[in-house]
């Protein structure tokens, strides 16, 4: 069959020869995408820890769960909110700026601190999103509802591999719970969600985009469970982003599904009623809005938040600098470095400001459980590829209340500043502590 369009299409013509170069490095890559170096127009100036916002957007669909006394219906709806978070995820980079971008790798220790604001109805949702691990790189995030009582938390690493397109393997999870209507504590009910695989397409052509295969599960404490399958275009037939899902009660097996939802993701899906085949709900990503996320001013920001610490290379990409980037970023990878050695003489390791590593043999039921269900682990939770991602990361939410800058007691050296450690590493402005920044539309600038 022939090609709709010349490979590398989508590449400028002064980058065609970086773009060729890159796709011959791919050819035999095996490891983290953190190691892949790409040509400069496919670069982001947005870091991975940021990406843990997406699972947020639309905080009404978020705490919409907690709200349903019928733990059926409570089911469907973490559901889609799950299928709602996957046009923003996978989908919003290439929209807004024409193909997928290589994000930033981040740092050990970065973060990113921020909230949707109460509109009168949700109340407020707070992120935190912190880099646990640098070899292997892994993203660790908790998203709080107070108002509700819902929380989410999870943690990340990708493993990738060339077959030929790029194919990437998530490793981690999510756990979201809530506290059902006229409930206590005593009555929180967990989510153990799994996350997608992914390949890119069109990546020959320069204009690359992300395609989910295989499936997923979200599994709960009440005893429901959702599949997802994930398909995308074929050379004959099929529409990019695809999927079917189902929800069945784990008693009753997925062969007697409840619910039935397809479409694609990334445009119109469709909710029914497995047993009427009537249509509940209809769900359109492109017409809903996202809420913008808040975060503190750039010059009000803690020295290890995100966009402060690559503000230089930012800057840098934004004017097609590609000196001034390389240079502004060695000087983060030189320190980072300077201080990984610094920790190894010292017989120390770098401290977590918000996450925990748990082993397999500690107490962490309510995920050990639901984990079993799915074969991922025995009840010991042995089996969940703890050495891809340095361990179990769990959320420490004694560390959050109240916290203030500075989150890290190295100061600057640990970004190739002149701060020493125990210097203050910004102006006295927490997200904890209800301080005002500017509002930054999370979806516009990601990339």
């Amino acid at each position: 069959m022939t090609a709709s369009k010349d490979e590398g299409s989508g590449v400028p013509a002064s980058s065609r020869g970086s773009w060729s170069s890159f796709l011959k490095s791919i050819a035999s890559f095996n490891g983290d995408l953190s190691s892949l170096t790409a040509p400069p127009f496919i670069l982001s100036s947005t870091s991975l820890v940021e990406f843990s916002a997406y699972w947020a957007e639309h905080p009404n669909i978020f705490v919409a769960p907690a709200k349903e006394p019928d733990p059926e219906k409570r089911a469907l709806l973490v559901l889609k909110w799950f299928l709602t978070t996957l046009h923003e995820q996978y989908c919003s980079r290439s929209e807004k700026l024409g193909s997928e971008k290589k994000p930033l790798n981040p740092f050990l220790g970065e973060l990113f601190l921020g909230k949707w604001e109460d509109d009168g109805n949700v109340g407020e949702t707070r992120l935190v999103s912190e880099q646990v691990s640098h070899h292997p790189p892994v993203t660790a995030y908790a998203i709080d509802n107070e108002k509700h009582g819902v929380h989410l938390e999870g943690y990340n690493a990708q493993k990738a591999s060339f077959s030929s397109t790029i194919n990437v393997k998530q490793i981690g999870h999510a756990l979201y719970s809530l506290t059902p209507p006229g409930g206590d504590s005593s009555d929180r009910e967990t989510y153990l969600i799994t996350l997608p695989s992914l390949h890119i397409e069109s990546l020959i052509y320069g204009t690359p985009f992300v395609e989910l295969n295989k499936s997923t599960y979200i599994v709960s404490s009440s005893g429901y469970v959702a599949r997802i399958d994930y398909s995308g275009k074929g050379w004959l037939s099929g529409k990019k982003n695809s999927f079917n899902a189902i929800l069945y009660n784990e008693k009753e097996g997925e062969k007697k599904p409840l619910y039935t939802v397809e479409g694609q993701w990334s445009n119109t899906w469709v909710i029914r009623d497995a047993r009427s085949k009537k249509e509940i709900d209809k769900y359109s990503a492109k017409s809903e809005k996202i809420v913008p996320l808040k975060i503190a001013p750039l010059e009000q920001q803690d020295l290890y938040e995100s966009r402060r610490a690559w503000s230089d290379v930012a800057a840098g990409i934004a004017r097609g600098d590609m000196d001034a980037t390389s240079t502004a970023k060695s000087k983060i990878e030189v320190a980072q470095r300077g201080l990984r050695k610094i920790e190894r003489e010292e017989g120390r390791e770098w401290q977590r400001r918000f996450f925990k590593r748990l082993t397999p043999t500690d107490d962490d039921k309510a995920f050990t459980t639901l984990a079993e269900k799915l074969g991922w682990s025995d009840s010991s939770g042995n089996g969940i590829e703890t050495d891809k991602t340095g361990g179990v990361w769990r959320f420490m939410p004694e560390a959050a209340k109240d916290a203030v800058p500075p989150y890290h007691s190295e100061g600057g050296r640990g970004l190739g500043l002149t701060t020493g450690a125990g210097e203050p590493a910004s102006a006295e402005v927490s997200q904890f502590s209800g301080a005002e920044g500017d509002v930054s539309d999370k979806g516009k600038t990601a990339a």
